[in-house]
């Protein structure tokens, strides 16, 4: 019976890439995906997946106005739906995909972010965390310490920035992936040593 999945984590968690493996393990077997983006993201091409380890794949681009029941339907010989950037989607765009998965019995397989800079839920994550048949969360390290992250640290000239627009784009110089009490207490020192290239601690262990 198809699914629709939630896979979601914090900046830096591997989603782009785990993303990329599944959709190269259907094809492997012959099974055709569809690759679907937010267009909202432009951090390299608009319509373009890439990881942070370099490796890149077009996919197609969706907006908020979309119907995304209707793309996914107009396709043929869909064996699963793989959507990166899912917490831009609206509350009515994953309905549609419950439709595809309990309709069309076709597995949709999303990726995202869970919560925003400020710990807020994106529309799309919110309604993926209601609606989803399963929910995985992928795992990273705080920028800080060995402890997990949670939660998505939003810099601006080298400083934390606690409020502002949901929706900014931004990688690795704009955003940190932290524990809660890093995202509290960020060590300002260790980001000025970033910023010039020095780096965060080594070595540091899963905890």
């Amino acid at each position: 019976m198809a699914q629709l999945f939630f896979r979601y984590g914090a900046m830096a968690s591997g989603k782009s890439i785990e993303i990329l493996k599944v959709a190269h393990n259907y094809e492997v077997q012959q099974r055709k995906v569809l690759l679907l983006t937010s267009a909202l993201d432009n951090r390299t091409e608009v319509g373009e997946i890439a990881s942070r380890i370099g490796l890149t794949r077009p996919a197609q681009a969706i907006s908020d106005q979309d119907d995304l029941y209707e793309l996914i339907a107009g396709e043929n010989d869909i064996a699963a739906v793989l959507i990166d950037e899912a917490q831009f989607m609206t509350k009515e765009q994953v309905i549609q995909l419950t439709k595809v998965v309990d309709e069309l019995q076709i597995p949709v397989l999303t990726f995202g972010l869970k919560n925003d800079a400020f710990n807020q839920l994106f529309p799309g994550s919110e309604a993926l965390l209601i609606y989803a048949d399963k929910i995985e969360e992928m795992k990273t390290l705080c920028s800080f310490c060995g402890h997990k992250a949670t939660m998505n640290l939003r810099l601006q000239d080298g400083l934390p920035v606690y409020e502002g627009e949901q929706v900014q784009i931004g990688g690795d110089d704009t955003y940190l992936p932290v524990c809660r009490q890093h995202y509290n207490h960020p060590d300002l020192a260790a980001i000025a040593r970033r910023r010039t290239g020095d780096g965060f601690q080594d070595n540091l262990e899963f905890k």
